[in-house]
């Protein structure tokens, strides 16, 4: 059965090249049945990559240890849950995960453009750049990372998995932020197959639409799930250290969220095309980047998988697209002229593109510092790691620059804005953003930088609720209606518009969150006896008991800690250490307690035979406003990305 796994490979790469040569020669000879094979050809990818997931996952939990892939990640202890998680937890999992992620989008665009190939000339090059990331995949699986590997023996046991991945977090964050990397394939291949067309209209920036948001979504929730899991897990009290693998995925958020942005003045105004085109490579080529770090292990990183042979191959690649890419720019470049300009400062197209501008400058410095080890080591012969102080400092006041950006666009004009308009709209917003700085002052938080962003949220709040507003009044006048149901009106008759207000709700409310939890976090390392208590700021915190728990998987050390509030019993948290069976260093379980206000977190250190033991006691501010932030954001992601009735039936 392994081995049917391994030749649906072959056999999905033998299609892919198929697709290639059929959709250029079906263009070139305006051939419908070269085309239409090529297109029916995706299904079939599609279903032989989904024979080869199946096998892989038939091979985990039937606990198959003759395959290397199995026993590395796998034992006979490890629960059903993480043991099938253990599908994406490796580097050739991972790798047939994005492929099958891959094969079915590929047949989702195939569907969708089932009445469109005929029609829309790019339709075909598009087929074709989609088939060539399949071949590049495939080819990594076939020739230097097999997940259908055979050891010569059958191991009695295997290795299982890591203790830091045996967590919930592993079923939803690696999905998740594969799903928004093998998306962006989509986008970058509507544009490179405009550009072989030459049909430079704004039909793909449509075709692209629903791709983008899509994609966006997915790779949001990826990025904060991870936050998330590091901070349950990695017991260090923070979520995020600026780590070049969680920067893996930021970088093409930023990218993406720049494209986000940019095509709507390309759909508006005609302008910015040949920006949203690099954007649509930069962002792809930037998901392949992010692969590159984690698969390839050139730079160091606690979530990397080591070294492996697969870095010339991704390196490649990505040149190829590079290069590609920029010389059918360079031959249609007069195909992408803008067809207006700027007209005025003060105008929405002028906060776009600043917003734009800055999200790209983000982005290129949190990749010249991810990138800097293996820049100074090609210089200098020596790895140079670049710290948290270096991406604080660079990228604080850019995201502070953006937050202006994001409260002043909305109510702002295209074209050019009169100074009347902005005193009109501007008045309150700056009046709240004024009186929310003095409020904080008078409350004794001198922090600048925590100032200023508390207020930008209270002023980009106060312009969106306007936006609301304003809209509900009008529709309710124009309509007769009450105003919760114009609420609910506008919102359907808009989605686009204001589903992205609401993802801005939501981002506002995540910036708010980690303003708070990093600028105010109180902490205490002390050593405790059963019995000793220790203050931390509202709290009581008594060390009861040192428990010991063995289980056929792990062995559990869990201290019994009573949190008591105002001289009142509160809540009873138990941080643990969990030993797991052939790992040697043992795993923390940090305990958490949340609140609308802060996280009361709890680390068990170290411990000795009479129970006393070390701990790290944090509070940490307004956590929880970034997992609701990013439920906001979902739900403005929803609501732009559904159909309205025309465009279902259709």
């Amino acid at each position: 059965m392994i081995d049917i796994g391994f030749y649906s490979f072959i056999v999905s790469i033998i299609l892919a090249v198929y697709i290639v040569i059929s959709s250029f020669l079906g263009s070139k000879k305006e051939s419908f049945l070269y085309i239409e094979t090529a297109r029916r050809s995706f299904y079939v990818i599609c279903f032989f990559i989904t024979v080869s997931s199946f096998v892989l996952l038939h091979a985990l939990v039937t606990r198959n240890f003759q395959v290397e892939y199995i026993a590395n990640y796998t034992s006979r202890t490890l629960p059903m849950f993480y043991t099938v998680a253990a599908f994406w937890a490796g580097q050739e999992g991972s790798l047939l995960f994005w492929t099958w992620l891959l094969a079915i989008g590929g047949a989702v665009v195939a569907w969708n453009t089932r009445h469109e190939f005929t029609k829309k000339r790019y339709i075909p090059y598009t087929y074709a750049i989609i088939a060539i990331t399949d071949i590049f995949f495939l080819i990594l699986m076939i020739f230097a990372t097999n997940p259908f590997k055979l050891l010569n023996f059958m191991p009695p046991d295997g290795a299982g998995l890591n203790p830091l991945l045996q967590n919930p977090g592993m079923t939803w964050h690696p999905p998740t932020l594969f799903l928004g990397y093998a998306a962006y394939t989509f986008p970058f291949a509507y544009a490179a197959g405009a550009l072989l067309s030459g049909e430079l209209d704004n039909s793909w920036i449509k075709d692209i639409r629903r791709w983008n948001i899509f994609a966006w979504f997915f790779l949001t929730i990826g990025i904060v799930l991870g936050g998330e899991w590091a901070y349950e897990v990695l017991g260090w009290g923070g979520y995020w250290a600026w780590d070049p693998v969680e920067n893996s995925s930021f970088i093409p958020w930023l990218s993406a969220s720049a494209l986000l942005h940019s095509v709507m003045m390309q759909e508006r105004r005609g302008m910015m095309k040949i920006w949203n085109m690099i954007l649509a490579m930069i962002t792809f080529n930037l998901c392949i980047f992010g692969t590159f770090i984690t698969r390839t292990g050139f730079i160091s990183s606690v979530h990397s998988f080591g070294q492996s042979k697969l870095g010339p191959f991704f390196i490649i690649f990505m040149l190829f697209v590079l290069i590609g890419f920029m010389i059918l720019v360079i031959w249609r470049k007069n195909k992408l002229k803008s067809e207006n300009e700027i007209e005025s400062f003060l105008s929405k197209e002028s906060m776009f593109l600043f917003a734009t501008i800055i999200l790209v400058c983000i982005c290129f410095a949190t990749l010249w510092g991810t990138a800097f080890p293996l820049v100074s080591e090609l210089i200098k012969g020596i790895k140079i790691t670049v710290g948290q102080e270096f991406f604080n400092r660079v990228t604080i006041p850019q995201f502070l620059l953006l937050f202006t950006f994001m409260g002043i666009c909305p109510l702002i004009a295209w074209r050019k804005a009169s100074k009347l308009n902005l005193q009109k709209n501007f008045i309150i917003p700056v009046i709240l953003f004024i009186i929310t700085a003095v409020v904080l002052f008078i409350f004794k938080i001198y922090l600048i930088y925590a100032v200023l962003a508390f207020s930008l949220c209270v002023f980009v709040l106060s312009v969106i609720t306007t936006e609301f507003y304003r809209g509900t009044i009008a529709y309710a006048s124009a309509t007769g209606k009450n105003y919760f149901s114009s609420f609910f009106a506008i919102i359907k008759k808009n989605k686009r518009r204001y589903g992205g207000y609401i993802v801005h709700i939501g981002i506002v409310l995540i910036f708010f969150g980690v303003t708070g939890s990093s600028a105010f976090v109180t902490e205490k390392e002390v050593p405790l006896k059963p019995g000793m208590s220790e203050a931390l700021g509202h709290y009581v915190l008594r060390y009861d008991d040192l428990t010991y728990e063995n289980t056929p998987h792990k062995e559990i050390v869990a201290a019994k800690i009573s949190v008591f509030k105002d001289g009142k019993p509160y809540k009873i948290l138990y941080p643990e250490k969990n030993f797991y069976r052939n790992r040697e260093q043992p795993a923390t379980e940090v305990a958490i307690m949340s609140t609308i206000t802060h996280d009361l977190y709890v680390i068990l250190g170290g411990y000795e035979r009479d129970k006393s033991a070390s701990f790290k006691f944090l509070i940490n501010p307004l956590v929880i406003w970034m997992w609701i932030g990013t439920i906001v954001v979902s739900i403005g992601c929803i609501i732009a990305l559904w159909p309205d009735k025309k465009y279902a039936a259709a």
